[in-house]
């Protein structure tokens, strides 16, 4: 999803993380090969250093999937302050997060107060994103296919290759979760639903209720409580919280 971004600082800072990367990578490999015995404590190094941006991320994506919405927002609330064009972006991060699990008036307020301007133009791709999620959810479902598909088309972003393959999944995704809560998936969107469940936690759970849509409409009804298994007790703001009660008497 892109976004209205600050001033990028100059290259030689963007690059000077890299480089001493490369160098240590390289001092280390040079000690190795005179003597094996560096390997083990050289490693041992590594490792302390990769542990806790590990535990970082094994912590956010876990926050992610809890589905407690207010305080996935309040751990962004720090970026939300420094972010460009706050009075624009602020409320439409808010609503991603909110149409993301399911609280549909939630999400619609917050989209109501965010500044309508340049910032708002540039931010397509993630409204077309929190309103396909919102119609789905709403039961306007040929206006969620539409903005799905929309979605799809657009151009993909400047980007290295890991993050434009998970664009993709994302957008793939998302386009056939529109068609699955409109009842007409297709051949391979369970597969696009699995890629963007892994691709972004965010949406872990939305693409799982919409996983256990296809599998009753045909007929694998056996499939949807183990999709559903692990899921959150959603509060009643939650559109979730009715589809969970409803898909599982109808796998039942």
């Amino acid at each position: 999803m892109s976004s209205p971004a600050p001033r990028r600082p100059s290259r030689a800072l963007l690059f000077f993380p890299l480089s001493v990367a490369a160098l240590s990578a390289l001092l280390a490999a040079q000690m190795i090969s005179r003597d094996a015995r560096f390997a083990v404590p050289l490693a041992g190094f590594a490792l302390l250093l990769l542990v806790p941006a590990l535990i970082g991320r094994w912590r956010m994506r876990r926050l992610l999937r809890s589905g407690d919405v207010e305080r996935v927002i309040g751990t962004w609330a720090g970026s939300i302050d420094r972010i460009a064009h706050r009075e624009t972006m602020a409320p439409l991060l808010q609503a991603t997060a909110y149409a993301a699990y399911g609280w549909v008036e939630a999400a619609r307020r917050s989209l109501d107060r965010a500044i309508k301007g340049p910032a708002w133009d540039a931010a397509l791709e993630q409204r077309l994103f929190v309103e396909t999620l919102l119609d789905s959810f709403e039961g306007d479902r040929d206006a969620a296919v539409r903005k799905a598909l929309a979605l799809e088309a657009l151009p993909m972003p400047s980007a290295g290759a890991f993050a434009r393959r998970r664009i993709a999944s994302l957008r793939g995704g998302l386009a056939a979760m529109a068609r699955a809560f409109a009842h007409a998936s297709q051949e391979g969107d369970t597969r696009a639903l699995a890629r963007a469940a892994a691709a972004s936690p965010l949406v872990h759970w939305a693409m799982r209720y919409a996983e256990a849509i296809v599998a009753l409409d045909r007929g694998r009804g056996a499939e949807v409580p183990g999709l559903l298994s692990g899921a959150p007790s959603w509060p009643a703001e939650s559109a979730f919280h009715e589809y969970h009660q409803e898909l599982l008497a109808r796998a039942g």
